[in-house]
C-alpha cells in the first residue's frame, strides 16, 4: 500500500472514530450563577429537540474556573473573563454567550419598585458601611419627595467566588476612589460589612427575607423573584432602569473584534441609556480535547443557542450576542479547539 493511500485511510479512520454518531453523549458544565436561568431554558429546549442533556452546576465563577482547569467538566463558565495570558497558560479558549446586568436590589417598606435612585459613589458608601440607614441625608438628597424610613441598612453580598461580584466591585472601583483603595475589584473580596449568600439565589433570598436589606443580583434573578431595584446614575449622569434595552445600550460600546480572547468588561460604559453594571458571561474550554465527542457536543449546543435561543434570552432580560460576534466566536472554535491528533473539531462536525 502506498504511503499517500495509507495516510488517507488513517485520516478517514480518525474522522470515523471521532465523529461517527455514537449517539451523542450528555455534556457537563459548571460555574457562573449569572447565566444559570438562560442556560437552564436553553438546555430544556435543546434536550427536547436534540435529545442531549446538559448537566450544569451553578456554583459560581470561581468554582467553574477551578473545575475546567481540573478537567472535571466539559466546559467552565465565568462572568469574570480570563486575560489572554491566563488563557494561554492553561490551554483554554474563552467566548461570550450572552450579556446582562447586575442590579442592586432592596427590601425597604413603603418604597415602590425603582423609586430609589443612587449614584455609584453613594452605593459604594453603603457597601463600605459608611451609610447605615435608609433615611441618611446622602440618600435623601438624591430622592427628594420620597419618604424614606429610618430602617437600618443590611448589606447582602456573595459568600462565594463570583463573576457577579467581580462586575459589581469593578463598577464600584470605577466610581469610588475609596472603594478602589480599600476593597478593589475581584471575584472574591474582603467585604467591609454585611452578610453573605451563596450564589445569586442566596443573595436574592436573603434580601427578600431581611427588612432594610440591599444586595446585588443578575437581572434574571431580580425579574424571577419580582424584587425591588435601585435606579443608578450612569457615566452620562442619567438615572436609568435595569432593562434589556439599557444593557444593550452599554453593550453597543463594546468592540469584541479588538479584544484578545474576547476579554471585555462592560461596566461604566458611555451613553445616556447605558446601564452602568453591564457584563457578559463566558464559556471556558480546553483547546486540546481528550474527548472530542463531548467537545463537539458543547459546541453544537452553543451553536444551537446562538441560532435559536435569542428570544428565550430576551424574555429573561439577557442581551443576545450580535450575529457578527457569533461569526467571530464560531471562527475561534474552528481555529483553536482540536483533538489530541490535531483535528479541528468544529470544522469536522457531521
Amino acid at each position: 500500500m502506498s504511503l499517500p493511500i495509507r495516510w488517507a485511510l488513517i485520516s478517514t479512520l480518525n474522522f470515523v472514530i471521532l465523529f461517527a454518531p455514537v449517539h451523542a453523549a450528555d455534556i457537563t458544565g459548571a460555574g457562573a450563577t449569572f447565566p444559570y436561568p438562560i442556560y437552564a431554558k436553553w438546555a430544556d429546549a435543546y434536550q427536547k429537540q436534540a435529545g442531549i442533556k446538559l448537566n450544569y452546576q451553578s456554583i459560581g465563577s470561581g468554582g467553574g474556573i477551578k473545575q475546567i482547569k481540573a478537567k472535571t467538566v466539559d466546559f467552565g463558565a465565568s462572568d469574570k473573563p480570563l486575560t489572554w495570558d491566563e488563557l494561554e497558560k492553561n490551554d483554554l479558549i474563552q467566548f461570550p454567550t450572552v450579556m446582562g446586568g447586575v442590579v442592586p436590589v432592596v427590601n425597604v417598606e413603603g418604597i415602590e419598585v425603582g423609586q430609589i435612585k443612587l449614584t455609584g459613589a453613594v452605593l459604594a458608601d453603603i457597601f463600605l458601611g459608611k451609610i447605615r440607614h435608609w433615611s441618611d441625608p446622602a440618600i435623601a438628597n438624591l430622592n427628594r419627595g420620597v419618604t424614606l424610613p429610618a430602617t437600618k441598612i443590611t448589606v447582602v453580598h456573595r459568600a462565594d467566588g463570583s463573576g457577579t461580584t467581580f462586575l459589581f466591585t469593578d463598577y464600584l472601583s470605577k466610581v469610588s476612589p475609596a472603594w478602589k483603595q480599600q476593597v478593589g475589584a475581584e471575584a472574591a473580596v474582603a467585604w467591609p460589612t454585611g452578610t453573605g449568600g451563596k450564589g445569586n439565589e442566596g443573595v436574592a433570598n436573603f434580601v427578600k427575607q431581611i427588612k432594610g436589606a440591599v444586595g446585588y443580583v443578575e437581572a434574571a434573578y431580580m425579574k424571577q423573584n419580582r424584587m425591588n431595584y435601585i435606579r443608578l446614575q450612569n457615566l452620562a449622569g442619567e438615572y436609568v432602569e435595569p432593562t434589556e434595552e439599557s444593557f444593550a445600550a452599554a453593550a453597543a460600546h463594546t468592540q469584541w473584534d479588538r479584544a484578545p480572547g474576547f476579554y471585555e468588561i462592560l461596566t461604566n460604559k458611555p451613553g445616556s441609556r447605558s446601564w452602568p453594571i453591564t457584563g457578559a458571561t463566558f464559556i471556558l474550554m480546553h483547546k486540546t480535547q481528550p474527548n472530542p465527542e463531548h467537545a463537539l457536543g458543547v459546541l453544537k449546543f452553543f451553536e444551537w443557542a446562538y441560532a435559536h435561543g435569542d428570544q428565550l434570552a430576551l424574555e429573561l432580560d439577557y442581551t443576545p450576542m450580535p450575529d457578527n460576534v457569533v461569526k467571530l466566536i464560531e471562527a475561534s472554535w474552528n481555529a483553536a479547539i482540536k483533538s489530541q491528533s490535531g483535528l479541528a473539531i468544529y470544522s469536522l462536525k457531521p
